[in-house]
């Protein structure tokens, strides 16, 4: 079992104990997803502890989605419980990068890209820009994010 993964299943008990309900219920619902992510596919198997990272990133974003929807809708007890459900997931991921250090990697992206063409990359090499910039992000800011970065420094 993965170091991320147990955490969480040791951090579950630990909250059924202090019965702490929305940490167990947000546990649950976590190991849940990274369960399903691990029998997934052709054959089952075991989850790295990056794998785990983002199956809880991709499990917070589902939160956040469903908050602004519940709030567009008028229903502010709704949103607030999927905001909670997302603060405890976020305990388990890296700390996202701010604007500025993701500014500076998506400068170090298109710099790389420059060197390798001979010139300054454009909008058509916008996906070479991104792939760099992913990689050197990694789970520590949105990819929407991410491509807004890159498509100001190409655009400008």
């Amino acid at each position: 079992m993965t170091e991320l993964k147990a955490r969480l299943r040791a951090e579950l008990v630990t909250a059924m104990k202090a019965r702490e309900a929305l940490v167990v219920s947000t546990l649950r619902m976590a190991l849940a997803a990274v369960s399903t992510e691990e029998v997934s596919g052709k054959s089952a198997r075991e989850l790295t502890d990056d794998e785990v990272l983002k199956v809880l990133a991709k499990e917070a974003k589902k939160r956040d989605e469903a908050a602004e929807a519940f709030a567009a809708a008028g229903r502010p007890e709704q949103a607030e419980a999927e905001r909670a459900e997302g603060d405890v997931l976020r305990r388990y991921l890296p700390a996202q990068l701010d604007d500025a250090e993701l500014a500076a990697i998506a400068e170090q992206a298109v710099a790389e890209v420059t060197e390798t063409l001979g010139e300054r990359p454009g909008q058509r090499q916008m996906g070479q820009v991104m792939k760099i910039a992913t990689a050197r992000s990694a789970g520590r800011a949105d990819g929407g994010r991410v491509a807004a970065a890159v498509r100001a420094l190409l655009q400008g």
